[in-house]
């Protein structure tokens, strides 16, 4: 099996996947009542670019939660995370010191727009306060929210106890690095239109992902087996 074989049948089972939980969701209308499973593995797809074969969206960004053992994080815990707030003094910004996704949007913005001198401390730290910080970066967040609460989601349902070895650690490293085109041949690559290439991380701007973590590993084509086994118990 050639890796493009193996990249056309990760994106049959995500065309499956959206076909059992309803189509796409979007950040930007999502709650925490829906029917989120307690545990589980997410993808967002670029809002630009389509595949090369086809008019299906790439995926931009593979994530999970509690794969530290004792971890009672929930995947609605972290897909809050990168949506950002709805109401309150900050209403649709959010908190990228918390939500690593929402960080890199950022600064493929500040980078692609020139805007460094007016978010110079964007990313640094693990908090920033209420008023001062907080208030001068408002108006960044904002545009991380928009752009991150428009990017088609789906996830598929794996509840397993946290830990490294859990299966959504094993199907988050894996799909990362089959998707990933760093310092590898490149399938479906991301043009221009795609933020991601405006990022200052050349792990993103290479993989054509948000993601910096298993994108020069190799993967496992088992992962593929065991991951239609769990979108064929998620949904409906």
């Amino acid at each position: 099996m050639t890796r493009r074989t193996d990249l056309d049948r990760f994106y049959g089972l995500l065309h499956e996947l959206r076909e059992r939980v309803g189509g796409y969701r979007y950040l930007a209308n999502s709650t925490g009542r829906m029917d989120w499973p307690d545990r589980g593995v997410y993808f967002f797809f670029a809002r630009e670019v389509s595949r090369t074969d086809d008019d299906q969206p790439r995926v931009a960004r593979v994530g999970t939660h509690a794969v530290s053992e004792g971890s009672g994080t929930t995947l609605w815990d972290r897909l809050r995370g990168h949506r950002g707030t709805f109401s309150g003094g900050h209403e649709d910004g959010g908190n990228h010191r918390g939500s690593v996704f929402r960080l890199r949007v950022g600064e493929a913005l500040i980078d692609r727009e020139g805007l460094a001198d007016e978010y110079p401390y964007w990313g640094e730290g693990s908090s920033a306060p209420k008023d001062g910080l907080r208030d001068e970066e408002y108006d960044m967040e904002k545009r991380v929210s928009f752009y991150v609460r428009g990017m088609p989601l789906l996830w598929v349902d794996v509840d397993d106890e946290p830990g490294p070895d859990s299966d959504r650690a094993y199907i988050e490293r894996n799909a990362i690095a089959l998707l990933s085109n760093y310092r590898r041949e490149s399938l479906d690559p991301r043009d221009t239109r795609w933020l991601g290439t405006s990022s200052s991380s050349p792990e993103i701007r290479q993989s054509g992902l948000w993601n910096v973590d298993h994108v020069e590993e190799d993967y496992d084509p088992a992962f593929l087996d065991v991951f239609e086994e769990y979108v064929a118990e998620t949904g409906y």
